[in-house]
């Protein structure tokens, strides 16, 4: 039928496809194939040559690594994310591979929709609460404790050293997880490789050797 909007998805939990499935479906979208990895949707995409592909970032094969091959491959396909990932890297990592939208799973269920009318309009769709936090980290006033050139903060990535920065401030794990939108796992992995990288037993000495320089 004319103007229908075909889509690839990929999302390795199959509830989890077969409720952006019905959503979809019910938005008066076409979805042509499902698959449940990277490999997977870059060859169903490049049969089928849909208007959009919906690909999950954490999904193996990795999504993002999907996004830059399909923006390559299909140019004239609209790549677009659907994640839990509120991750300002995963976002800045999805655009730099060609993703024109960015959206939530626990979003509104219309909001998945008119995001992808929105990026068959040509225009980018980024879900309202990763912009607000990404805003509200640029516009936080400046309050570090430790400084970001230090020869044991160059040894950091940027989540690992605003982790830190967090910790130092006297944020308990939860409340860093929460202000950066990780989990607090995430935030123990990165809390674990910070001590292993400046070869100290614990955190308060890592924050105690950041400070020192």
């Amino acid at each position: 039928m004319e103007g229908e909007i075909r889509i690839v998805m990929a999302d390795d939990h199959p509830p989890t496809r077969s409720r952006i499935r019905d959503l979809l479906e019910a938005g008066g979208f076409v979805v042509s194939a499902e698959a449940a990895n990277a490999a997977d949707v870059i060859r169903m995409a490049l049969e089928h040559r849909p208007d959009v592909v919906l690909l999950d970032i954490h999904m193996p094969g990795n999504g993002i690594r999907a996004a830059a091959e399909l923006s390559r491959s299909l140019p004239g396909t609209r790549v677009v994310m659907l994640t839990h990932s509120r991750d300002d890297e995963d976002l800045f990592d999805a655009l730099r591979a060609g993703a024109v939208g960015y959206l939530l799973k626990d979003d509104e269920p219309d909001r998945l929709t008119t995001g992808l009318r929105q990026v068959m309009a040509g225009e980018a769709s980024v879900s309202a609460s990763v912009v607000t936090r990404i805003l509200q980290e640029f516009r936080a006033p400046a309050r570090r404790l430790f400084s970001r050139r230090s020869a044991a903060a160059a040894k950091l990535s940027s989540r690992e050293w605003e982790v830190m920065e967090l910790l130092s401030q006297g944020l308990s794990t939860e409340e860093v997880a929460k202000r950066l939108f990780l989990s607090p796992t995430t935030v123990r992995v990165h809390v674990s490789t910070v001590l292993r990288k400046l070869r100290v037993k614990d955190r308060q000495s890592a924050i105690d050797l950041l400070r020192e320089e």
